[in-house]
Parts: structure tokens; sequence; C-alpha cells
């Protein structure tokens, strides 16, 4: 089973990595730069090489770069944009120095230009990105759905993809699925993960899915808010977990924990998922 959580990136990576054996965990997510912000600190090329031994001793990976919160593609402003094209491709270049690594971001949010201009800017920001190979695969979040959030359901995410292709036919591109916030923009994985899997792969095929965000919820299905639950604490719960972590679609892909945890609460929580799986 490949199973971590999100870790503090102030350490460095040699740091991330044992905290991660630390808690029982195999992978591990963390931010590129301040998640609030746009700084990132300058990459130190000793601490990688450490990291890509020990990581590849330890077997841990992959592991998965967040992009900031700030970035958004979707952006009306155009400096906002500039900012999101920029921290992409300055964290796509330092991933490079980490093969195997994914870089998850959540897509944008069209802020009252409508879905099809949001779409068509990020589209369009990614095909650019691309016109230099990156060894790196980017995935586009499956999100909530609250404001004017791009990928709330799964139709978005693949028309992104789509014209990301069109102009850059050599892009990796993947989704990374988060069960808070499919649960919370209206698909039922409690009773229904079979059928929301089937449809996620006609709209737009299991081969994409690279990652998964395994986070509780705070709110009903379809309440399109966002709110991250520790597993078993919420509305998706610990049986709901345990068909998701056996599923033969899902069981053999990557989950990250986001829950609203400490280190330590990291560690029961992947110890708690571990017993969820046979033997």
């Amino acid at each position: 089973m490949k199973i971590g959580a999100h870790i503090s990136s102030s350490g460095g990576y040699l740091a991330m990595a044992r905290t991660a054996v630390s808690i029982g965990a195999n992978v591990f997510q963390f931010f590129t730069r301040n998640p609030r912000g746009g700084d990132a600190k300058a990459l130190d090329l000793d601490d990688v090489a450490a990291f890509n031994v020990f990581a590849a001793r330890e077997g841990i990976g992959p592991i998965l770069a967040h992009a900031p919160y700030t970035l958004n593609a979707a952006a009306a402003r155009p400096e906002i944009r500039e900012f999101a094209e920029n921290t992409m491709r300055d964290d796509l270049e330092r991933l490079e120095h980490t093969p195997g690594a994914m870089y998850n971001f959540h897509p944008g949010s069209h802020v009252g230009q409508g879905a099809e201009a949001g779409i068509e800017l990020i589209s369009a920001m990614l095909g650019r990105i691309w016109r230099k190979p990156y060894g790196t695969t980017v995935l586009l979040e499956t999100m909530a759905g609250k404001g004017s959030e791009i990928g709330r359901d799964f139709a978005e995410i693949r028309a992104v993809i789509d014209r990301t292709l069109a102009l850059a036919p050599d892009a990796k591109l993947g989704v990374c699925l988060d069960t808070c916030h499919v649960w919370d923009g209206g698909y039922d994985i409690v009773n229904r993960l079979d059928e929301t899997l089937e449809e996620f792969d006609r709209t737009v095929g299991l081969g994409r899915l690279k990652a998964i965000h395994l986070n509780d919820s705070m709110n009903p299905l379809g309440a399109h808010k966002d709110r991250h639950q520790k597993i078993g604490q919420g509305h998706i719960g610990v049986e709901a977990f345990r068909r998701i972590v056996n599923h033969p679609a899902l069981k053999d892909l990557p989950f990250y924990l986001e829950t609203p945890n400490d280190i330590a609460g990291y560690a029961d929580e992947i110890k708690l998922l571990k017993g969820l799986v046979p033997c």
C-alpha cells in the first residue's frame, strides 16, 4: 500500500522523507513554496541528492509536490495569471531534480468570467508551459465546486486536458482525485463508488488517475464547501474508506492524507488505513 500524508517542507527533502518513515509512510506530499504566497526557498542540491539516495533505499515514492493556493491560471487579472504560469514553470524546473515526483495543482477559479473562459485560460497556460518537455507529471485536482472553481465535475477536468493536449500533445497530465472534494461536489462515493469510478472512466479515463487525496468531509453530500475532516469522523466514514483503499481501480495508486492532523495524528490514520487492507 502506497500511503502517506502532507508533510512540512521547512526542513528540506531528506527531513521530509525521514518524517514519512517515522509515521509508517512510504509516500508524502509537500508544498513547493509558501501556500499563501509565492516565495520558494533556494533548492539545496546536496539535500536533494541525499533525499534521492534515501528514498531509493527506503522505497519512498512517488512524492507529490503541491502548488500554492495562490496559483490561479483562470484569473481575470493578467498579473495573477502571469504569476501562476511563472510559479508552475519554476516548480517544474525544480522538480527535475527529483525524478518520479508528481505536481498537483488546483485548476483555478474563473471569478465570474464563466467556466468556458476559465478552462480556456488554464489550457492555454499549460500549453505554453509544455513547449518545454518536463519529466514531472502535472495533476489537476478534482474540486468541491465552491465559488467559481474549475474542476467541479469530471467533464471540466476532461475539457482542460483535451484542450491542453491540442496545444501540447506531449504534455504529461493526470488527475488527483480528492475524496472530500468529490463528495462535496456531489459524487456519492459512500453508496455509489463503483458508479462514480465508472463515470470517471467514461469521462476522463482511469489511465489518467494518478493519485488520491484521502480526506473525510465535515459536510453532507453535495455541499460544495470543501472542509476536510479526519478519517472516520466525517460524513464519508471508515467503511467507505475501506472500500476506497481496496477498490481494484484505486488500490495500487498512492494515497495522500490531507486531514486536519499533526504528525502523530497522521501516524494513527496511516495505521488505521493499513488495517483496512487485507494482509
